[in-house]
């Protein structure tokens, strides 16, 4: 599979106590955290494009933009859903959604969007970016 606009990849969770913004510290409220919401898009990103990659290959992380507009309580159902909106040599640009479900075991339909933005990664040699990072 080549590497190329239109790849998607979804995360799912339930929100639990360690996802919060308690937890995260980075509030003081039971509710699912912005650095958790953005850890979530990071992994839907990055399966998005990791089977196209070639092998020792991976992406980091460079960049992103997050617009975190609603809570998500405890419990709640959160799916991330990040897709490849742009190639541009090693730099990959994404446009990220997550919505969860107003009630549990609702239809999708009844989702509400929590948060949105856009995520750059670069591809790199694993090997060489841990063995550089060790040096720093």
């Amino acid at each position: 599979m080549a590497l190329a606009p239109g790849l998607r990849s979804f995360v799912r969770i339930v929100v639990a106590g360690t996802d919060t913004a308690v937890a995260m510290g980075s509030g003081d409220v039971p509710v699912l955290g912005t650095p958790r919401l953005l850890a979530l898009a990071e992994a839907a990103a990055a399966a998005a494009v990791g089977p196209s990659l070639e092998p020792g290959q991976t992406s980091v992380g460079t960049s992103a933009v997050i617009e975190h507009t609603r809570p998500s309580p405890l419990g709640a159902e959160v799916v991330v859903e990040a897709e490849l909106t742009e190639v541009d040599g090693r730099r990959l640009v994404f446009r990220y959604v997550a919505r969860h479900k107003r009630h549990p075991g609702s239809p999708a339909e009844h989702a509400v969007v929590v948060g949105a933005g856009t995520l750059e990664r670069v591809i790199v040699d694993r090997d060489r970016f841990v063995s550089r990072a060790q040096q720093e």
